[in-house]
């Protein structure tokens, strides 16, 4: 009649202490359990000499501390006597002395902050993002976001007829309204400024050296759900992800380091699976290696090794989910991890690793043939721009000898030298062009530009913002002599 090991609905214990109210609270307000008082860890049997005054005691410290009746009963076996303490599932929250305890797996954890406020909604049976946000209107929506949706689904079949639909009535389709008011989705997924609402509506993007104290430059992407979506991926691919390059022929043929399937599943499950008053979304960028982290942790009843096979979907956002279903963002069967997982093993890479950290889950891509692409040759997309002159050699020290080996003759030592005197006042990429009469953007970049950046020889004006229009370059200090001594 008893169980042999302690598991996510039992829990021995060899005499009675009144913390074990916690315990009790916590089976209550998940999804019950049974507490033994008069076993050892193991589930033997110790015995229990105050039985008759547990027995009494019990039921009254019970309800008196938390308003819930629980099955106290005595147990004898082999003279050997002990309690079992069944604790039924409340639908509504269970409190002790205030404070909320909830059982997660074989332990008992103390719910505050937003942990609390969730386990609340759910418990009133709502989630987060489909409760109405009462201070926003229709003017809080970004019309050019839902546009973007719009076209975006197309080719899925999932979307309801918007034509001639006004901005409202699209949201209604989308079920993201509630009467004549917009429900936090609708802001999440569409709003003009979201973090008007809610704080750390973000994702922020860093890259890292040798180790996550080595923080090169980082990107805080800001917006709605459709925005980031879209915007992370370009910052991802400009400024912060390594691209390896081949030549076949006179043809310039530009590969992924990592699969662009497993990049934008990743995002995806992130900015819709996330704790939206939690963190930011933190996306940690290395030479072999990418994760991405976002707060909230594992609906009950599943585990990392599900999220490796087949499993039900069950998102925290349902709402926020649908919508994105709808638009083709997502599918319903819970895949997602499944995707990355195989668009990985497609692409010759080691298998993704996925754990629960810091109360949420990170997801790590590895580039399992990172040197590999260095002896091909790569080019570094944006990366130095943010680098100081000392962090570049460390930032890419295989990178440089071969950064551009067919593109970068030694006859580009003239241009070099022509460049770096040119501008020892600040130049526009266009002024520096035109000045050397290159026409090739793309050749002016790879075989010129890219080079003096990743040598610290050259140097961006505005380094925080490297796509900036009124970026300009200047020549490092430091170098000058070496442009003189070319020159002469």
């Amino acid at each position: 009649m008893t169980n042999s090991h302690e598991s996510q609905n039992t829990e021995f214990k060899s005499s009675w202490q009144d913390d074990y109210l916690k315990w009790i609270c916590g089976f209550a307000n998940a999804i019950g359990g049974i507490i033994y008082i008069g076993k050892d860890d193991n589930g033997e049997i110790v015995g229990l000499a105050d039985y008759a005054k547990l027995m009494e005691d019990l039921p009254n410290k019970i309800r008196n501390a938390m308003g819930i009746i629980c099955d106290v009963q005595l147990h004898d076996e082999n003279g050997k006597k002990f309690i079992s303490i069944k604790v039924n599932p409340y639908s509504v929250p269970v409190s002790l002395r205030g404070r909320f305890y909830y059982r997660s797996g074989s332990a008992k954890m103390e719910l505050t902050g937003v942990e609390l406020n969730e386990f609340l909604i759910k418990k009133a049976g709502k989630t987060w993002d489909d409760m109405v946000e009462g201070n926003a209107t229709i003017a809080d929506i970004d019309e050019g976001s839902i546009a973007k949706f719009i076209a975006d689904s197309q080719g899925h079949g999932r979307l309801p007829e918007t034509a001639g639909l006004s901005v409202f009535q699209i949201l209604e389709k989308l079920k993201l309204t509630a009467g004549n008011k917009l429900k936090r989705a609708a802001i999440i997924m569409f709003g003009k400024d979201p973090l008007k609402f809610y704080p750390n509506i973000q994702v922020k993007i860093g890259r890292f050296g040798v180790d996550a104290a080595d923080l090169r430059f980082q990107e805080v992407i800001e917006g709605n759900l459709v925005h980031m979506l879209h915007e992370v991926q370009v910052q991802l691919n400009y400024k912060f992800l390594t691209r390896p390059v081949t030549f076949e022929g006179f043809q310039r043929k530009e590969n992924d380091i990592y699969p662009i399937a497993a990049l934008r599943e990743i995002l995806l499950n992130a900015l819709v699976h996330r704790t939206y008053m939690g963190a930011t979304i933190q996306i940690r960028v290395y030479d072999d290696h990418l994760s991405i982290w976002n707060e909230g942790s594992l609906p009950y009843g599943l585990t990392l090794e599900d999220l490796k096979k087949e499993h039900s979907s069950r998102p925290r956002n349902p709402v926020l989910a649908n919508a994105c279903f709808l638009g083709g963002y997502i599918d319903s069967w819970g895949r997602g991890t499944l995707k990355v997982i195989n668009s990985c093993k497609e692409a010759g890479l080691r298998e993704p690793e996925i754990i629960e950290k810091n109360g949420g889950i990170a997801i790590t891509l590895f580039a399992q043939n990172y040197s590999e692409t260095l002896t091909n040759g790569i080019e570094t997309s944006g990366i130095t721009p943010q680098a100081t002159p000392q962090a570049t050699p460390q930032a890419t020290p295989q990178a440089t000898p071969q950064a551009t080996p067919q593109a970068t003759p030694q006859a580009n030592d003239k241009y070099n030298s022509v460049v770096l005197e040119y501008c020892k006042i600040p130049r526009s990429r266009d002024e520096i062009q035109n000045y050397i009469q290159i026409s090739d953007r793309e050749h002016f970049r790879i075989s010129i530009l890219q080079p003096l950046l990743l040598s610290g020889k050259l140097l961006p004006t505005i380094p925080d913002k490297p796509t900036s229009p009124k970026q300009k370059y200047y020549t490092n200090p430091q170098t000058n002599h070496i442009s003189k001594k070319v020159k002469s």
